[in-house]
């Protein structure tokens, strides 16, 4: 799971590298997988199990794309009490193009999956030679040697090693196998290309603006992990100090929940604001952090005042 999230990290950070070493690997684990782990058994199961091994990895690929994605979480965090946000079109509209981009990321794997296994041609192999349908069997075994043998023990072909025509039917399933994955390949370069262009086209700024927005948000992601780990780590010394000292714990500022959800929200870039985070645009406009940090600050010496007047009315009570 590390490695993956190690993987994903640097595709996120370089995208056209990233998402070729993604692939890379990918094809990398499928070929020792198939090697591996893949038996067809030749039988009634295998139509069933070409088509398991074709695409349960591919969909589990998938799910982990979705999953380590930092921007799954981000999107999806707290959305169930933001129902009054979700009715405005401007939202729905950024959320679905947040999906999309989180989808175009996590489909990387997976498609690389399904093509290299098109390519290779086993598990298309053995799920189509065990397809219970007389009308294929007809169309793959029409202008074979002993073409009623090849309908009858066509499942068999991947296991037997000649006879009945298998080399050629073979062959021919083999090709289908691999006319699907160039196609599957191809469709997928062209919509990136297209993709990309339309993306560029329609951009508000300028290529190297849009450069160092990129760079921005890769360092501001890294320091933002530093420094949550460097102040989480230092809440924890000091609160573990003063339990075990037993004494008052020394004053230390911590953003509130307020503070939290505004720089927790996908931000999209305008030209109005020329902000390139919701960070950047909270420290900018951090009048309203402050007033946020003391509301917190206030609360909670009014809950301490609170629980203070109450001890004294149970002290008083007869």
């Amino acid at each position: 799971m590390e490695r993956f999230q190690t993987i994903l990290k640097i595709a996120t950070k370089q995208s056209n590298f990233g998402f070729g070493l993604v692939a890379l690997l990918t094809a990398g684990g499928e070929q020792i997988f198939s090697s591996v782990a893949f038996k067809c058994p030749c039988n009634e199961l295998s139509f069933i199990y070409g088509l398991v091994f074709l695409v349960v990895p591919a969909l589990a690929l998938l799910l982990l794309g979705f999953t380590l994605s930092k921007k799954t979480w981000k999107l999806t965090t707290g959305l169930c009490h933001q129902k009054s946000k979700l009715c405005k079109w401007r939202n729905l509209k950024s959320m679905a193009m947040s999906v999309f981009q989180i989808s175009a990321c996590a489909l990387i794997a997976p498609t690389t999956w399904t093509a290299v296994a098109l390519l290779h041609g086993g598990y298309y192999e053995c799920a189509m030679t065990g397809a219970n349908f007389s009308s294929y069997r007809q169309d793959v075994c029409r202008g074979v040697n002993a073409e009623a043998k090849c309908q009858t023990e066509l499942q068999k072909f991947p296991c037997e090693k000649a006879g009945n025509g298998r080399e050629e039917v073979l062959r021919h399933l083999r090709a289908q196998s691999q006319i699907l994955g160039w196609l599957l390949i191809a469709s997928i370069m062209i919509s990136n290309l297209l993709l990309i262009c339309v993306a560029r086209c329609t951009s508000p700024i300028s290529y190297l603006q849009l450069k160092f927005w990129r760079e921005y948000a890769e360092e501001e992601n890294d320091l933002m992990n530093a420094y949550t780990n460097k102040h989480a780590k230092e809440l924890a010394e000091r609160n573990l100090k003063s339990f075990f000292s037993q004494t008052a714990p020394a004053n230390m500022l911590t953003p509130c929940n307020q503070d939290w959800e505004k720089i927790s929200s996908l931000y999209k870039f305008s030209t109005k604001d020329h902000y390139y985070s919701t960070l950047h645009k909270y420290v900018e406009n951090k009048h309203e952090g402050e007033s946020c940090i003391r509301m917190c600050l206030c609360e909670d010496r009014a809950d301490e005042l609170k629980d203070f007047g109450f001890q004294i009315q149970q002290s008083w009570d007869p």
